[in-house]
């Protein structure tokens, strides 16, 4: 069969042409199919629990996604005429954002006091432009005492106020519009409130601006680091392969390959995201090896007087069952991030895994047609010396130093994995300079984190909230969050009972406590809502029915190992003190945290699998038990060193970084099958130890030269992401690369060549001599 393709590639260049530029055709339509997703619920299956109790709590309660505007004056205080004015007006601009369902600030606070036998619910800034000093006065005592203000929607110095806009946008497979169409409208409502009132600063935070801050850095990626990474590629590949043709030919496959796996996901079904925003570098770069595996071979035919066509197909017997194997590996390793807990990763590995098969069939297909078809010339040179001969003669010269000095390096940096931990910050996961980052920056300094987990506490029966119990209990446990280091602020309706109880005592403050009789609680809360203006109700914080209500607690910005701590320490709160009452927890940042703890446990078992599938294979392809179980060394060591120096250079494995060791133990192996396969064949032709690592060196280091340094930099442009995810991912992933060269061209062949010194010595030992006891012969 080999034979039979040789001959159809090879005496038939053209026509073959003809065929696979039909297929690309039809292939690449696909990816018109192709959509984008910004939001942050693609992270999640539909069927997760945190994203389950999440809904559910939208469902119950109205859905509290929303934009935070933060005001910073220069001045350093809001409690003046002219910011009250500015917040007065943001807030009621603020209520013509689309699909806006409520607007909250410190002016339109639903303030409550006793006037004699009546209780007024009012505005607390009823017109800021006729607000006298005492009135000024009066406003700041109120806000910086209320527990449902100060420390939420004013800084606890007053150095800072937000207005917080809650919309309903439309449930959707893709809702980027309507995200887009929020934030264009705050954006252009802010900026024109900038000019209006120069020395003002605003930030935008929240849930919508969130997602929108996912879908814009996921595409800025794709239109800047795709093009850029394009170009690099072409640049190095010109320089290193010294064949302009050559070049061009391999720029040919890999842009084929981009658009014949995107159009083949189009066709599947799949959509982009941010996740899979960066399949096409990942291919892009993993194309590369391939080709440049089959060049570098055919030039080195070449080089040894070997026609064009002759060199080709020695290139392609060479090559296509080391290529097959490497290809088949990475393919492995991606797939087994199926095992994701995250959708959009385990799409990462589907899509990645087939852009990999994809660019094996081109690279033995269409390049080997271009290659037959374009004049590329190199000038033989049958004693060729260069750099890989140089560099092999001096491992196999010192491998006796080599082996134990990159022995204790590799275990010595390899321990030093003790220093990561698992820990996602969901607040961090854009670079400071987005205007997303820098705004939860701004109020974290200002006011408080932007993480939240909001609590449901469900009573079960219909005006539960009203009973004594159930409120003493969510004011318990309201107390009880205040405490905990994680948390900023808590809101809660007890508040809102307390602060009424008091007003129905004419203010004294030593009735600021809960209710003690259900009649009254019901009779209080009922005049307080029908006293509410419309949009400013209960209904973020209580269900129709009234057997259930919402607690919202603001946390510090914290990791995700903090987050599910807190979380299980208030489950374990609830069951201790209200065990008669349902309680669950949840928030976009819980979701992260949580999936963010136990997709590592999943990728663990995804390593686990895919090292063993690989090893099996390898075992297969080399038809060498001995050469299978020596490739484990260099293939598991690169990551466990490349974690060992993440520890000291950063020390968190986030959502990005969990993925790294499957997807990376397939591109590892790359390296340790090309030298391994020429080692092996130099071997099998009868050459000793010594001269089959010089061969290796020499027909295929610049290789793997060439594609090192073409992933390293393919992955290290992801590091100029601004998402994180992805830009401690590349680094990662061209960290472990880059070690796994120096593990294959230092460690690897000094390995062989001691193993090899044993086996011939103990084939070599002379059998012991013995004497026939019968005989007195010598045995």
């Amino acid at each position: 069969m080999k034979n039979l393709w040789l001959v159809s590639v090879l005496k038939h260049p053209w026509k073959m042409l003809v065929v696979l530029l039909a297929l690309i055709m039809l292939a690449s339509a696909g990816a018109g199919n192709l959509y984008f997703r910004g939001d942050y619920k693609v992270f999640f299956d539909k069927h997760y629990q945190p994203l389950a109790d999440f809904e559910e709590m939208q469902r119950i309660f109205n859905k509290n996604d929303n934009v935070s505007v933060l005001v910073v004056p220069d001045e350093g205080t809001v409690f003046n005429q002219k910011t009250l004015t500015l917040l007065a007006e943001l807030t009621i601009e603020a209520w013509q954002t689309p699909y806006s369902s409520r607007v909250d600030s410190v002016t339109n606070f639903q303030h409550t006091w006793a006037e004699g036998d009546d209780m007024i619910v009012e505005d607390l800034v009823l017109d800021a432009e006729a607000l006298t000093a005492e009135d000024i006065a009066r406003v700041r005592e109120v806000a910086l005492n209320e527990p449902n203000l100060a420390g939420g929607l004013v800084a606890e110095d007053g150095s800072a106020a937000a207005v917080n806009i809650t919309v309903q946008i439309p449930d959707s497979a893709d809702n980027t519009p309507q995200v887009a169409e929020v934030i264009s409208s705050v954006n252009a409502l802010t900026d024109r409130l900038a000019q209006a009132y120069p020395g003002y600063s605003f930030y935008h935070t929240g849930v919508v601006p969130m997602n929108y801050a996912f879908a814009t850095e996921g595409q800025k990626d794709m239109n800047t680091l795709v093009p850029a990474m394009l170009g690099l590629i072409v640049l190095m590949l010109a320089v290193l392969m010294r064949s302009l043709l050559a070049m061009l030919a391999t720029v040919f496959v890999l842009v084929v390959t981009i658009t014949v796996t995107m159009g083949t996901g189009g066709w599947l079904g799949y959509f982009l995201s941010t996740g899979t925003i960066n399949v096409p570098i990942v291919v892009m770069t993993l194309a590369v090896a391939d080709c440049v595996h089959l060049i570098a071979s055919m030039q080195f035919a070449m080089r040894e007087g070997k026609e064009r066509k002759e060199a080709l197909r020695f290139a392609i017997d060479l090559n296509l069952m080391p290529i097959f194997i490497t290809s088949a590996t990475t393919a492995i390793g991606f797939m087994t991030l199926m095992l994701s807990e995250s959708p959009v990763l385990a799409d990462f590995g589907e899509l990645s895994a087939i852009g990999v098969m994809i660019a094996f069939a081109f690279s033995v297909t269409l390049l080997p047609v271009l290659l037959a078809i374009l004049p590329i010339k190199v000038k033989a040179a049958p004693e060729h010396d260069g750099s890989m001969e140089r560099l092999g003669r001096w491992v196999v010269k010192r491998h006796k130093i080599l082996l134990p000095v990159s022995s204790v390096i590799m275990i010595a940096l390899g321990s030093l994995i003790t220093l990561n931990e698992i820990n996602d910050e969901a607040t961090k996961y854009f670079a400071p300079g987005t205007h997303f980052r820098d705004s939860v920056d701004a109020l974290e300094e200002h006011i408080s984190g932007t993480q939240t987990i909001d609590w449901a506490i469900y009573s079960g029966t219909s005006q539960g909230v009203n009973d004594p119990q159930f409120i003493a209990t969510i004011d318990g446990f309201a107390k009880w969050l205040r405490l905990q280091p994680e948390v900023d602020h808590v809101t809660t309706l007890s508040d809102t009972f307390k602060r009424l109880n008091k007003n129905m005592h004419g203010d004294d403050e030593t009735f600021y406590r809960t209710p003690m009789d259900r009649e009254l609680a019901a009779q209080y809360l009922l005049l307080y809502e029908m006293s509410l203006p419309y949009g400013l109700d209960l209904n973020n914080q209580l269900n129709v029915d009234k057997s259930s209500t919402r607690l919202t607690s603001t946390l510090k910005n914290i990791g995700s190992r903090e987050t599910v701590e807190l979380e299980q320490r208030a489950r374990a709160w609830f069951a201790e003190n209200a065990p008669q009452y349902r309680m669950t927890g949840a928030s976009p940042g819980l979701m992260f945290s949580h999936i963010g703890e136990t997709n590592m446990d999943s990728m663990i078992i995804s390593m686990i699998a895919a090292l063993i599938l690989i090893s099996g294979l390898l075992v297969f392809a080399l038809r060498s038990l001995h050469l299978g179980l020596i490739s484990l060394i260099p293939n598991l060591g690169p990551a466990l060193v490349g974690f060992g120096v993440w520890g000291v250079i950063s020390g968190e494995i986030n959502l990005g970084l969990s993925i790294v060791a499957s997807m990376t133990l397939g591109i590892i192996v790359d390296d340790t099958v090309h030298f391994l396969a020429k080692y092996k064949r130099a071997r099998d032709n009868g050459k000793d130890a010594e001269a089959a690592v010089k061969y290796a060196f020499s027909s295929v280091g610049r290789a793997l030269m060439i594609t090192t340094l073409v992933l390293v930099i393919g992955f290290s442009m992801l590091a100029f992401s601004a998402f994180r995810l992805n830009s401690d991912m590349g680094l990662a992933t061209a960290l472990i690369i880059f070690i796994a060269l120096l593990v294959d061209f230092f460690f690897l062949p000094a390995f062989l060549l001691l193993l090899d010194k044993k086996e011939k010595a103990a084939v070599e030992s002379p059998k012991p001599i013995t004497t026939n006891t019968l005989t007195g012969e010598s045995v």
